[in-house]
């Protein structure tokens, strides 16, 4: 059996591999593509690029397929359905470190920690503070609460705020995609951590924009492309919302002469979320070598996509 793994993870994977796994490390997207060609086992998640698409798509033998990515939207789903593989994802890897990210965004925003810095950058000492709000007392709507999103309301609730989620299954109490724009009205952060899938795709948009409060802030630790961004640059200019805290956008990078960049109240992490903590490659190694182990034994594997709903 074969496998394709990043030279990057060699060291944390390779003394802990089966005998008889015939592997291939590869640091490039062209050596990426080509070891794919007939391997049983891919990972090819590279350095600085992330997952390969088109080595994805070269192996057209894959039985298995690892990410430590959460979001597979890269990929072509419907042939990999075909074609008869596993992909198994990275969804909880990050998930720490990015709810802590979406709570370091949320109280900044309401402190204004951003005009704080750029005061003590200007040797300046205000009288006043820019940012008066008070997480205590304040109510959150989750959009995703998955691994990521329920880890962010945990953290919240630690703070006195009112959580709710947001679930295709209406569980635990949450709230069901049909249901949740209806209550817009009734949040102070209006919070994205659901995958992205087709029927995500400008999720938030004119009309969701002025449903919302306008002293409300939108946080967006998805993807870009949840937010209709010509809508959410018109809300930040007119002010019909308070803010907006983003983690991701479209396209990323963002061009230096883009709008966003100087839109009011707009405060930018350039998708550091995830890469703000050290043990990245450590979680995904050791998720790869247990789901490694259960794909050999023929036992179920963590982290298995639904290739027909996209996570």
């Amino acid at each position: 059996m074969k496998a394709v793994l990043p030279a990057l993870a060699r060291a944390l994977l390779e003394p802990r591999l089966p005998a008889g796994l015939e592997v291939s490390w590869v640091t490039t997207r062209e050596e990426a593509t080509t070891a794919m060609a007939d391997a049983d086992i891919g990972w090819v998640d590279l350095y600085p690029h992330g997952l390969t698409p088109e080595a994805v798509a070269a192996g057209t033998s894959l039985k298995w397929l690892f990410t430590a990515i959460a979001g597979v939207e890269s990929l072509d789903l419907p042939t990999l359905a075909a074609r008869g593989t596993v992909v198994t994802n990275g969804a909880g890897i990050n998930a720490i470190a990015v709810a802590e990210y979406a709570v370091l965004g949320i109280l900044a925003a309401a402190k204004r920690f951003d005009m704080v810095v750029r005061s003590a950058d200007r040797h300046e000492w205000p009288d006043y503070a820019p940012g008066r709000l008070e997480l205590f007392d304040t109510a959150a709507l989750i959009v995703g609460y998955g691994a990521i999103g329920r880890l962010i309301g945990e953290r919240l609730a630690a703070f006195g705020v009112a959580v709710t989620g947001v679930t295709r299954s209406g569980r635990d109490g949450t709230l069901t995609p049909d249901a949740w724009k209806a209550r817009l009205g009734d949040f102070d952060w209006v919070v994205l951590a659901a995958p992205s899938t087709d029927a995500t795709k400008t999720l938030i948009g004119a009309e969701e924009l002025a449903a919302m409060k306008p002293d409300a802030w939108l946080i967006n630790m998805a993807r870009g492309d949840m937010v209709d961004q010509e809508a959410l640059l018109t809300a930040l200019t007119k002010k019909t919302i308070a803010g907006a805290f983003l983690d991701t956008v479209t396209p990323e990078p963002l061009p230096a002469d883009h709008p966003l960049w100087s839109a009011p109240n707009t405060l930018h992490s350039m998708h550091l979320s995830g890469r703000s903590q050290t043990r990245m490659f450590q979680r995904a190694a050791a998720l790869f070598l247990r789901n490694l182990d259960a794909f050999l034994a023929g036992k179920p594997m963590e982290n298995v996509v639904d290739l027909g709903a996209g996570y």
